[in-house]
């Protein structure tokens, strides 16, 4: 991790990953923890999970959060996010868009997600596209 995170209650959903310190724009926050599974895992595992902490990375495998994460892995959902993320040979990597205040939470646009937008959106930004 490059940069200190804690984990505490989310105003989004459940709980949230926030900054102990000022992150400055286009720094690399730190690598997703977890475990490589096939992408069939995956997909087993996203159909019965409340909450999937999953990605996919489009080689047959898959990075699956849920065992031997960190705290990025409770980055939630934002239409209007403060990081990206970005998935390189089988490595998931967190940046930030902008200037990150300390204690402010951590929010990631998810993209495509286990959902298929049947996910109602919660994160209450401005232009919010209502689902995940």
């Amino acid at each position: 991790m490059f940069y200190s995170l804690r984990v505490g209650k989310s105003t989004i959903d459940g709980k949230g990953a926030y900054a102990r310190e000022h992150i400055p724009s286009r720094r690399k926050i730190g690598d997703l923890g977890g475990v490589i599974i096939s992408q069939r895992e995956a997909r087993r595992i996203a159909k019965s999970a409340k909450r999937v902490a999953i990605v996919e990375f489009g080689n047959g495998k898959a990075l699956n959060a849920g065992v031997n994460s960190n705290e990025l892995r409770y980055i939630n959902h934002s239409c209007k996010p403060n990081t990206y993320m970005r998935v390189l040979h089988n490595r998931v990597e967190f940046y930030a868009l902008r200037d990150i205040a300390h204690n402010e939470e951590l929010t990631c646009d998810y993209g495509e997600t286990h959902h298929d937008g049947k996910l109602k959106c919660r994160c209450g930004a401005e232009g919010c596209a209502g689902f995940i």
